[in-house]
């Protein structure tokens, strides 16, 4: 076995270890640690009492949302091809965990420790014929324990951008076994294709197929209903308004000053803040300072009960929403742009027909750029330039009509993904009528 395999097991093995000393509080890492404790016990219970061994079965793993929404829409897109499909779905950030409750699979839940001794029995008791990753979060040991039962192995979404750690030289020892075993490699470019192969994926195996997160987005905007709580209060009061979601610290030091200025100039103006972390304290600090500011503002929870009224700023206090508020504003701005850790979704408010801006930390996100060419976003370095590119759009409706037709545009031009992901799994599945018994 390889030195820096050897190293990256031991690190999990640590890792598992130390899970009864740190697995306490509210926090994501303690969230985690507490939901992969039985995580791999859970998987093999569903696999002895509900496996159909007549059936072919897929496995999916997403790490976090976004990642997630991308393999539902396979999912559901493999699903609608194949009604004889038995289908798994983990996870392995806890901001998932709303999203796998959700998930129109047999079971879902946590990633088990990547550990032979963890996996091997889940893999015994699940016995699935393809396990699908998405974007670019792959699991070494699982995929060698899977290969090694004759699983095959594919990656939908696949995404890596030019700076990611992946390709560094420790990730590429411990990393390298994994990506020759890939069958299948769904990329969203052929620049990301060519960056994997450069891992060490086959070429052949690389296939362009878009991003389904578009497909996604997609659906979800067109999900809306303004009759909704939590949407019912803004479509009651009209009012020129921004939607600001997946906010981080890093970002409102930015948009608030920002949107003083706006609310300066614009009549009526109100925000909607939905923070990526929506815990009670960054809520209640968010409102505190929003108060010191002489907005008048409220929670999403006290708006859907008492209505937007003279409400004038709104903190979103739950997750699972944001992608049908886009559609209360005229508005769009993204978080994760002043910060190291990338940038969110900006698919859900092109979605929506709502120009987009975001911040300047955006090489992540293939997207971003894409829209900030098409004509459909913009990207601003501080709060002076967000503030000028909000008033143009409010200011201007010809500006704002033109950038919304273009985020809009940029969407429908690239539907089509999940559907042409799945007709490339379709085919690593056996037909069910060939199956051997077991």
């Amino acid at each position: 076995m390889r030195p820096a395999l050897v190293l990256y097991r031991g690190a999990q093995h640590l890792a598992r270890a130390l899970t009864p000393l740190v697995a306490h509080g509210s926090g994501k890492v303690a969230r985690g640690l507490r939901g992969r404790r039985r995580a791999h016990a859970d998987l093999v219970a569903w696999g002895r009492a509900h496996r159909a061994p007549d059936r072919p079965l897929v496995w999916f793993h997403a790490p976090s949302v976004g990642e997630g929404l991308q393999a539902r829409a396979v999912l559901e897109a493999l699903s609608a091809r194949r009604a004889d499909l038995q289908t798994v779905f983990t996870h392995f950030s806890p901001s998932a965990e709303a999203l796998a409750g959700r998930m129109p699979t047999d079971v879902a839940g946590y990633l088990p420790w990547d550990l032979p001794g963890t996996l091997g029995p889940v893999l015994d008791a699940v016995r699935p014929d393809l396990l699908v990753f998405t974007k670019t979060e792959a699991w070494p040991v699982l995929v060698a324990e899977a290969a090694s039962r004759g699983v095959r192995v594919a990656m939908a979404a696949g995404t890596l951008p030019e700076s990611a750690g992946r390709r560094g030289g420790l990730a590429r020892r411990v990393l390298e076994p994994m990506w020759r075993r890939v069958e299948l490699l769904a990329a969203i470019s052929p620049e990301d294709g060519a960056r994997f192969v450069d891992l060490g994926v086959a070429a052949g195996a690389i296939q362009v197929t878009g991003d389904p997160g578009i497909d996604s987005a997609a659906q979800r905007a067109a999900g809306a209903r303004p009759e909704a709580p939590y949407l019912a209060p803004f479509e009651a009061v009209r009012r020129p308004t921004l939607v600001a979601g997946s906010t981080w610290p890093a970002d409102e030091a930015v948009l608030l000053p920002a949107l003083e200025r706006v609310r300066q100039r614009v009549d009526g103006f109100r925000v909607v803040l939905a923070p990526h972390e929506p815990d009670a304290a960054h809520v209640d600090g968010l409102l505190a300072r929003l108060h010191a500011g002489g907005w008048r503002a409220a929670t999403l929870s006290r708006v859907e009960v008492e209505g937007a009224g003279e409400v004038d700023a709104v903190v979103v206090d739950r997750v699972g929403v944001l992608a049908h508020l886009y559609t209360a504003g005229s508005v769009a701005y993204v978080g994760g742009g002043f910060h190291g850790q990338g940038l969110h979704s900006v698919l859900e408010p092109a979605a929506a027909r709502r120009p987009v801006c975001f911040g300047p930390r955006h090489a992540n996100a293939r997207a971003a750029s894409d829209l900030v060419s098409h004509g459909g976003a913009v990207e601003v370095r501080d709060a002076e330039d967000l503030a000028r590119i909000v008033l143009s759009w409010f200011t201007d409706p010809e500006a704002h009509d033109y950038a919304a037709a273009r985020a809009y545009d940029y969407i429908d031009a690239h539907r089509g993904a999940a559907e042409r992901t799945a007709v490339l799994l379709d085919a690593l599945l056996p037909p069910v009528d060939t199956r051997p018994a077991p």
